[in-house]
């Protein structure tokens, strides 16, 4: 798929089959491809059509570098001190598994890798209060990853970077009233699968008209 070759997935497979994909080449991204998934994701939802958003495509080394030395210092603080009671977690248990772990903690360390990164930005959000803010652009963020899936260019979206936002924005040249929403590295999986994530059965988390009135679901897959 170095090629850009569009493949032939349905949109059900494309659906099922997106997961994170941390461990990717550096081999470049071809622009026409690029663009494509780009036009794609802005043809997501947005709260009220006022598409307050702009995605800022990062392929400077330089804002890589100083972007990942924030993320890994994020990492380590989060993740890095539990890092053998995660891999020593008997299956099945909750939270990240040793192997989800691996997989971002190898993203950690190579952040700055990644060919391309895609900042989702909203306007007017700075100093937003409101939980849903988000509401307006993650429908299209997820568009630009499912785009990206159809090209066989892997995604994972993050925001360990957080806590640097007047500092990325800086960095970045954003409005002063912008807030990157997320950081989406991209690239051509290097290693891994396409492959259904791992979830609790629908049934389970599924609640009709109330909380907590589950059913059965008929002729289930």
């Amino acid at each position: 798929m170095a090629g850009g070759r569009v493949s032939d997935l349905s949109a059900s497979e494309a659906l099922h089959s997106t997961p994170a994909r941390r461990y990717l080449a550096p081999d470049p991204i071809p622009d026409e491809v690029l663009w494509a998934i780009l036009d794609t994701a802005i043809r997501g939802p947005s709260g009220g059509n006022a598409q307050r958003w702009g995605w800022v495509v990062v392929t400077d080394q330089q804002i890589k570098d100083q972007v990942a030395g924030w993320y890994r210092e994020n990492w380590e603080a989060a993740y890095g001190r539990r890092r053998a009671d995660i891999l020593a977690a008997p299956p099945g248990s909750k939270g990240l598994s040793p192997r989800g772990f691996l997989g971002a903690e190898h993203l950690a360390h190579n952040l700055e890798k990644a060919p391309v990164w895609v900042l989702p930005v909203l306007r007017h959000a700075a100093n937003a209060t409101d939980p849903r803010v988000g509401a307006s652009i993650y429908g299209a963020v997820q568009q630009l990853c499912l785009a990206a899936r159809v090209h066989g260019i892997g995604t994972s979206l993050t925001t360990l970077y957080q806590g640097h936002e007047d500092e990325l924005r800086a960095l970045l040249g954003l409005p002063e009233d912008a807030l990157t929403m997320a950081l989406i590295p991209m690239g051509y999986p290097e290693r891994g699968r396409w492959a259904q994530p791992k979830r609790r059965p629908v049934e389970e988390v599924v609640h009709w008209n109330r909380w907590g009135a589950v059913r059965a679901r008929e002729g289930g897959r």
